[in-house]
Protein backbone atom coordinates (compact mmCIF):
# COMPACT_ATOMS: atom_id res chain seq x y z
CA UNK A 1 0.00 0.00 0.00
CA UNK A 2 1.41 3.40 -0.91
CA UNK A 3 1.82 6.21 1.58
CA UNK A 4 -1.07 8.17 0.01
CA UNK A 5 -3.42 5.20 -0.38
CA UNK A 6 -7.10 6.00 -0.06
CA UNK A 7 -10.13 3.91 0.83
CA UNK A 8 -13.77 4.63 0.11
CA UNK A 9 -15.95 4.70 3.22
CA UNK A 10 -19.61 5.74 3.41
CA UNK A 11 -20.19 8.15 6.29
CA UNK A 12 -23.80 8.99 7.15
CA UNK A 13 -24.84 8.16 3.59
CA UNK A 14 -22.05 10.09 1.85
CA UNK A 15 -19.14 8.33 0.13
CA UNK A 16 -15.76 9.70 1.21
CA UNK A 17 -12.25 8.91 0.07
CA UNK A 18 -10.17 8.73 3.23
CA UNK A 19 -6.59 7.76 4.03
CA UNK A 20 -6.10 4.01 4.24
CA UNK A 21 -5.85 2.90 7.85
CA UNK A 22 -8.02 5.71 9.20
CA UNK A 23 -9.65 4.96 12.54
CA UNK A 24 -13.02 6.05 13.90
CA UNK A 25 -11.22 8.28 16.43
CA UNK A 26 -9.21 9.99 13.68
CA UNK A 27 -12.28 10.36 11.48
CA UNK A 28 -14.20 12.06 14.29
CA UNK A 29 -11.30 14.47 14.81
CA UNK A 30 -11.10 15.14 11.06
CA UNK A 31 -14.82 15.92 11.00
CA UNK A 32 -14.47 18.21 14.03
CA UNK A 33 -16.67 16.01 16.20
CA UNK A 34 -16.02 15.40 19.90
CA UNK A 35 -15.32 11.93 21.24
CA UNK A 36 -17.91 12.40 24.00
CA UNK A 37 -21.62 12.29 23.25
CA UNK A 38 -21.03 10.40 20.00
CA UNK A 39 -21.99 6.89 18.94
CA UNK A 40 -20.49 5.11 15.93
CA UNK A 41 -21.92 2.16 14.02
CA UNK A 42 -19.90 0.28 11.39
CA UNK A 43 -21.79 -1.87 8.91
CA UNK A 44 -24.97 -1.69 11.03
CA UNK A 45 -23.28 -2.78 14.28
CA UNK A 46 -22.36 -0.58 17.23
CA UNK A 47 -18.63 0.16 17.09
CA UNK A 48 -17.55 0.24 20.76
CA UNK A 49 -15.24 3.00 21.91
CA UNK A 50 -12.63 0.31 22.67
CA UNK A 51 -12.42 -0.33 18.89
CA UNK A 52 -12.14 3.30 17.79
CA UNK A 53 -8.36 3.02 17.36
CA UNK A 54 -8.59 0.09 14.92
CA UNK A 55 -8.37 0.82 11.19
CA UNK A 56 -11.71 0.99 9.41
CA UNK A 57 -12.10 -1.45 6.51
CA UNK A 58 -12.40 -0.21 2.94
CA UNK A 59 -16.02 -0.08 1.88
CA UNK A 60 -17.30 0.25 5.45
CA UNK A 61 -20.61 1.99 6.09
CA UNK A 62 -20.46 4.28 9.11
CA UNK A 63 -23.24 6.04 10.92
CA UNK A 64 -22.16 8.71 13.37
CA UNK A 65 -24.76 9.92 15.83
CA UNK A 66 -24.33 12.85 18.18
CA UNK A 67 -26.28 13.51 21.34
CA UNK A 68 -28.42 16.63 21.23
CA UNK A 69 -29.59 18.48 24.31
CA UNK A 70 -33.02 19.98 24.47
CA UNK A 71 -36.55 19.06 24.96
Amino acid sequence: MTENAQVSIRVNGTDRDLPAGITAARLLATLGLPERGVAVAVDDAVHPRSAWDRPLPAGARLEILTAVQGG
